[in-house]
């Protein structure tokens, strides 16, 4: 009995360590309130990147990267040329790019050669139909290839009478040499034969294979199917489930059924406020224990025909460790595969599975509706519990066993004909003459118990068809496989007819094997190079063309005013405009949480919110609260917010749960709900306003201030006992740490504003994803407002003196939020600035509200509903538009397009046009001799850019699978994610229309530091070395002395940039260039006023 028992806790511990691996591999996204932008395959990161896309797309079948058709689109308008992908195949030296495949006086074809042709043009086998329906419609044999460059076909007619005679000539070598049967290719040979034809030609076929071997077809059908049979069992765990196997044999996919009864368990556990009624107890005895509780009073009868569906779940342990193990043993899955088999499991639902796992592993999640225990544990054992009844089902009707690995062992080892007949046939490549005879057996005997000989006859009848040229999966040569694929490569290659014939079978063979070594992963690498180098080479020579042209390399003289900005890509065209407009205006560029990690509440908040980044855990909470002297509006306040609540759950909640008054209420007030629609769609601004004076009548604005001052304490804070408020020494401590960081130690502007950023938008799921990266997906405006409250009081400035940082009496900071999308601004605490300050704030306000038009109506290029606006004031009017329109799919782009990062002072990139596609992070290397600064920089903003850019990377690349499709079709499930219609699984990534501009390009990131500063960072920190040397960023570094710039290699260290020299195209305005124009536009210089010196 002890045992036992020791054996049982053994295996409970594996399958714990089982699912706790499994938090690397699934979604790590959170809800839609907390949604962060992460690396997609975060997983994996520890593995290089090449190396990790290939293990996801062989764990789920996802491929990683842009398809050739995509990659050849973008190579026909320009966007990867011809010198991008000789650098791209010359830099993957695995290819081996220099040797020959054949050499001859007469001809000689390389590598490089095929690769060309394989990037640029399809080399992919066809179907026997598509060859047909090719050769009637468009005579393809006797024809040049259409896709041919002009060049190319010159050279293929100059020794060929016409195309006709080429393109016949080059097809009867290929199939010559090849010794491909040209029969089939005659089109009334290549239709499908009817099932007379097909035996008389299938027994030639069948007499031809047995010559030379004692063994009748029968048994070699027999052996391949034991064979194929073995190999698909030792799957089972490996890379399929037992699902996966049941549907591959009967066409019946299991997870239809079992995954609208998950969805309907899992969202009513984890509903945050749409549901009316949630899953009863789940709160205390966790997910599974309250399902088992409540299954057998279930109104809804779904398991009612299963079978023993009762007896299975009674019987079922209590503990979701246990019962996953009874499930896995009961399915006799061997033990060295149950880690395997709970990880496919887990992956059939990735969505719903990393939401559980999610919450399990952020217990501290405050959910709107409260606590709920969820646990990855519960969740796996009520699916395999729903898996084992739908799998019964599913054996019993269709061979009348169980669901067990060795029952499906022991019947298709004594019934392989059966096995091998229903394989191929749910494979989908039979033609019509099989399938329909496949399709009389299923209705005459549904089972080789039945009818034996009948299952024999067809299954030798479908394995003898592999072997005929007109099988699309042929295991010999074809015409529409080999032949077709020869023949589209020589046209491309330039071969001409009098060195066709110098062309042998084996020369023909050895080109196949480079075309079938050169695979889509392979391709796919090469592109992304070519498309990464093609930005990094209009990147790097603006850059080191910008050279001694940009402001504030030092601030010999003092700015009017600073203002500080998060790194945002968004926030560049803000700055640039600025600049442009006022040169005396310096721009900082920091992490949006302004080094001030902390758990907020805000006045009318009911749970504190984290504003730091995600690895980050606060240790101080503050508290917004009412100014002194407010108590009577504070009342007003309170009672019209509780008031505003209570209509807004009446409207959206109660009046359609009512059985008795909800469709007398709904259409009474109906045709207001008209009017308030027609508002909306044709003048969203002014309902919008209408709405939001309302709401102020009901809910007085109350003038707060923040309570963030803790009393002096040498007990320091921790995130298990946090305090509230900031002890005089941590702001102090905090402050100083930003301000070296960014540079800004000295010269400081009379007036310094903050803005951190948010965004407004309309019936958007995703609105926290447009939100910054920085603060964990919330509004940055608090941390801005803190930073200046903290900075302005007299005892912080002295005790910054202290730390070397002198802060001058006349400059005040302002704290302040921008919102991306309406490009408006929201100001903090203006009652608070000196009287002798409001007359430079003013000023700087002025040129600020300039700036916001103009980066507006520069953000109107890609909207082609704004039909690029030749006034700044009417694309800010636009942008305002879109923002408060509810049907607007595209209310801005957000991190659409980013490509890059400067790590430096501006002065690196002042000056250069870039797009907002950069993050722009302000540091300076003259203040930082040994790295110390730099290194928590990277350490703190490199996982935020990685994450931001790989998340919007893979969300491109596929975003059927990586992102979450369409928003159109989306669904807000129980306020804490999104689904495609009822029964889906939960959508992760980003929608189609977030990432419809973007370019899925890996982050560039340049830092102004020495390579030796680097190389010791990269030495020290694994952190650094995962995401480098791991190829998810792309670093580069530009010499803070020389300007010279180098770029890291895998494997190699920081090489030189050598490029050929390019005169790059400088503008008088930023407007001068962009004007008119839609696409992304690689970077120029704009011209600077005559005090810089450019």
């Amino acid at each position: 009995m002890h045992a036992h028992h020791t054996d049982l806790a053994d295996k409970k511990s594996e399958i714990l360590h089982y699912l706790d691996h499994l938090g690397h591999i699934l979604p790590g996204q959170a809800t839609i309130r907390e949604f962060v932008h992460h690396n997609t395959i975060h997983g994996f990161q520890h593995l290089p990147f090449e190396v990790a896309v290939k293990e996801v797309e062989a764990l789920t079948g996802i491929h990683g990267y842009l398809s050739d058709d995509r990659n050849r689109a973008l190579y026909q308008k320009g966007a990867i040329t011809d010198e991008d992908l000789a650098a791209a195949i010359a830099h993957h030296k695995e290819l081996k790019a220099e040797e020959h495949v054949m050499k001859t006086d007469q001809l000689s074809i390389s590598r490089n050669d095929i690769y060309q042709v394989a990037l640029r043009y399809d080399l992919q086998s066809i179907s026997a139909s598509n060859l047909n329906w090719q050769i009637e419609e468009f005579d393809v044999l006797n024809k040049i290839q259409p896709d041919v460059p002009g060049s190319v076909r010159e050279v293929l007619l100059e020794t060929a009478q016409n195309e006709k005679h080429y393109a016949a000539l080059l097809w009867d070598h290929i199939l010559d040499r090849m010794e491909i049967d040209k029969i089939p290719l005659h089109p009334e040979n290549m239709v499908d034969l009817s099932e007379e034809q097909a035996r008389v030609w299938l027994d030639r076929i069948r007499a031809e294979l047995s010559d030379n071997t004692n063994l009748m077809v029968h048994q070699k059908m027999r052996i391949e199917a034991q064979e194929k049979l073995n190999e698909m069992l030792d799957q089972i765990g490996v890379r399929l489930t037992m699902r996966d196997f049941v549907k591959a044999l009967t066409g019946v996919d299991i997870l239809f059924s079992v995954r609208a009864q998950l969805i309907r368990i899992c969202a009513s556990a984890l509903d945050e406020g749409i549901s009316a009624w949630r899953l009863p107890d789940c709160s205390d005895t966790g997910l599974y224990k309250a399902w088992k509780n409540v299954v057998n009073y279930d109104a809804n009868p779904f398991l009612h025909d299963l079978p023993d569906w009762q007896r299975v779940i009674s019987e079922a342990p209590d503990d979701p460790v246990d019962c996953i193990i009874s499930q896995l043993k009961y399915m006799e899955i061997p033990e060295v595969r149950w880690e395997g088999y709970l990880r496919l499991v887990a992956l059939e639902l990735p969505g719903w599975s990393g939401m559980i796992n999610w919450r399990q592993n952020h217990s501290n999640y405050i959910a709107e509706s409260g606590p709920t225990q969820v646990h990855l544990a519960d969740y796996l054992a009520i699916r395999l519990i729903l898996d084992r009844l739908w799998l019964s089902q599913a054996c019993e009707e269709n061979w009348n066993i169980d669901a067990k690995l060795g029952t499906f062992k022991y019947y298709f080892h004594k019934y392989l004909s059966e096995f091998m007949v229903r394989k191929l046939f749910y494979q989908g490549d039979l033609p019509e003459y099989l399938t329909n005879l496949v399709k009389y057996l299923f209705l005459h005997s549904g089972s080789e118990r039945y009818e034996q000989s009948e299952w024999q006859e067809l299954a030798d009848l479908i394995w003898t068809w592999q072997f005929s040229s007109m099988a699309d999966n042929s295991i010999v040569y074809t015409p529409f496989n080999s032949g077709w694929r020869l023949f589209r490569l020589c046209q491309h290659l330039g071969i001409k007819t009098s060195q066709i014939k110098n062309i042998q079978k084996n020369d023909f063979l050895n080109m196949l094997k480079v075309i079938n070594e050169f695979t889509a992963d392979k391709r796919g690498s090469v592109w992304l190079y070519a498309y990464e180098y093609h930005y990094r080479e209009n990147f790097y020579h603006a850059i080191h063309a910008n050279l001694n042209r940009g402001r504030w390399a030092k601030r010999d003289q003092r700015p009017q005013a600073q203002i500080m900005t998060c790194m945002d890509d968004r926030e560049e065209s803000l700055r640039r405009h600025l600049e442009e407009i006022n040169p005396a205006i310096e721009t900082i560029g920091a992490a949006g949480f302004f080094g001030i990690p902390m758990n907020y509440r805000g006045i009318d908040d009911i749970n504190r919110k984290k504003q730091c980044p995600l690895p980050v855990t606060p240790t101080n909470e503050v508290i917004e609260e009412p100014r002194e002297g407010t108590e009577q509006l504070v009342a007003a306040h309170n009672k019209g917010y509780t008031l505003f609540r209570k209509l807004a759950y009446l409207f959206n909640q109660s009046l359609r749960r009512s059985l008795l008054f909800s469709h007398a209420v709904i259409d009474a007030l109906a045709p207001i709900a008209f009017f308030g629609l027609l508002g909306k769609v044709f003048s969203p601004r002014y309902v919008l306003a209408v709405n939001s004076r309302l709401r102020q009548v009901i809910e007085k604005p109350v003038p707060t201030r923040l309570n963030f001052i803790a009393p002096q304490s040498d007990v320091a804070a921790t995130p298990e006992n946090p305090r509230i408020g900031f002890t005089d020494n941590e702001q102090a401590d905090r402050l100083a740490l930003f301000l070296r960081t960014t540079g800004l130690t000295y010269g400081f502007a009379p007036i310094v504003c903050l803005f951190g950023h948010g965004s407004t938008n309309q019936n958007n799921p995703h609105g926290f994803a447009y939100n910054c990266g920085a603060c964990s997906g919330k509004r940055g405006g608090p941390n801005a407002r803190l930073f200046a409250a903290m900075i302005n009081r007299p005892v912080i400035r002295k005790l910054l003196a202290q730390r070397g940082i002198h802060v001058p009496e006349d400059t005040w900071f302002v704290g302040a939020e921008h919102d991306t999308c309406s490009d408006e601004y929201f100001w903090f605490d203006l009652e608070d600035i000196p009287e002798n300050a409001l007359p430079a704030f003013e000023s700087v306000r002025k040129y600020l509200e300039m700036a916001r038009q103009a980066s507006a109506q520069e953000r109107c290029r890609r909207f082609v509903s704004a039909d690029h606006p030749r006034v700044p004031s009417n694309g800010y009017a636009h942008v305002q538009e879109r923002a408060n329109d509810f049907s607007q799919a595209f209310p801005e782009f957000n991190h659409a397009t980013i490509a890059g990062a400067i790590i430096g002072r501006r002065s690196v990139s002042q000056g250069v046009f870039l797009d907002r596609r950069v993050f722009l992070i302000s540091y300076d290397a003259t203040q930082d001799l040994d790295g110390k600064l730099l290194e928590g920089l990277l350490l703190a903003v490199g996982p935020v850019g990685a994450g931001i850019n790989l998340e919007y990377y893979f969300s491109t690349v596929n975003n059927d699978y990586f992102g979450s499709g369409t928003k159109v079709t989306h669904n807000i499930t129980g306020m804490f994610g999104v689904m495609e219609g009822t029964s889906s699984d939960l959508r992760t990534g980003l929608t189609k229309q977030m990432v419809e501009i973007h370019e899925p390009v890996r982050l560039q990131v340049l830092v102004e530091a020495k390579t030796e500063i680097l190389g010791q960072i990269y030495e020290r920190q694994a952190a650094i070395q995962e995401l480098v040397g791991g190829g998810w960023i792309l670093l580069g570094a530009i010499d803070p002395d020389t300007g010279e710039i180098s770029y890291f290699e895998r494997n190699v260290g920081f090489v030189p940039w050598k490029s050929k020299e390019r005169s790059v195209p400088v503008f008088d305005s930023s407007n001068a260039y962009y004007q008119d124009m839609s696409e992304p536009l690689p970077p120029v210089l704009v011209r600077q006023p005559e005090m810089t010196g450019a």
